[in-house]
């Protein structure tokens, strides 16, 4: 409790505090946005070999804590200070110390919305343990987030156990009461189930992922029934403005897939930092 008084009392302190460890951790989050979804194939692959009685392909040499991060061109191990959040790519302009070839902006976007996050959700909760458990969920949310966006995937190992979590801090009345994080839980997934059932009866083809019945579900556990309908609205009205855009603009064919979990993401992480209130305006306005 002295360092939660601490912390209050010097708060912009914490503030400076919260940005350097969200830069931090989202170098982190990188690691798992992109080692992740190999790391789930691979196994998918042997699980797959193992069944049909095939030569089943080695484990991969790397996991999500070793080995250290190195570039994909000419896979020279990074050094420290290659490996610093933000400040390395500003220092290098992009590119390895070593080849030379270009980073993807990827890294340094994650690095600094995570940063930048993380600073709004502790100005909205200030330090508390709700500020600490919104910290953790917007994590999670920004690897959802990503990991979608590239491969249209949002991994049970992530959504599940954060559900889970959800569940668990309702025993504390951390965000809602356990009765309406079960009921909002059951209902997150209930209305996207029945909306792709009835899409598939209409059109005989799957029109959404079962990850994203669980990722609803796994925002429901946290806020509740009373949020659930307003995160889907949302959801749905971000990413048909995004589906137009990219076909003006042809980025993208009629036919092709949009991941509908990056909206998700968004309109969850919405409902963190506003409650029902910035939801609610938002949607007034459609």
């Amino acid at each position: 409790m002295q360092i939660i008084s601490f912390l209050q009392f010097h708060f912009y302190i914490t503030i400076v505090a919260i940005a350097v460890i969200g830069l931090i951790v989202g170098s982190f989050l990188n690691v798992v946005i992109v080692r992740y979804p190999t790391l789930l194939a691979a196994r998918w692959r042997r699980e797959c070999q193992e069944y049909l009685n095939l030569p089943v392909e080695p484990k991969p040499k790397f996991n999500l804590a070793t080995p250290r991060s190195q570039c994909p061109r000419c896979k020279k191990t990074l050094k420290i200070l290659h490996n610093l959040p933000l400040i390395s790519y500003l220092t290098l302009r992009g590119r390895c110390a070593y080849c030379h070839e270009k980073i993807s902006p990827l890294y340094p976007i994650v690095e600094l919305l995570c940063a930048i996050l993380s600073v709004a959700i502790v100005i909205r909760y200030q330090i508390s343990w709700q500020a600490l458990a919104g910290l953790l969920l917007t994590w999670v949310l920004i690897v959802l987030f990503f990991i979608d966006l590239k491969t249209q995937l949002l991994p049970d190992a992530i959504t599940l156990p954060t559900l889970w979590f959800g569940l668990s801090l309702s025993l504390f009345y951390m965000f809602v009461s356990p009765y309406q994080a079960i009921f909002g839980a059951i209902l997150g997934y209930g209305l996207l189930w029945i909306t792709a059932a009835f899409y598939q009866l209409i059109r005989k083809k799957e029109g959404m992922g079962r990850g994203d019945f669980k990722m609803v579900s796994m925002l429901g556990a946290w806020f509740g029934p009373g949020i659930v309908l307003n995160v889907l609205l949302l959801a749905v009205f971000l990413g048909l403005i995004t589906s137009f855009m990219l076909l003006a603009l042809k980025k993208i064919s009629v036919k092709q897939p949009i991941p509908f979990g990056p909206f998700i993401a968004v309109a969850g992480w919405i409902s963190l930092l506003s409650g029902p209130v910035l939801i609610h305006k938002l949607i007034s306005y459609l």
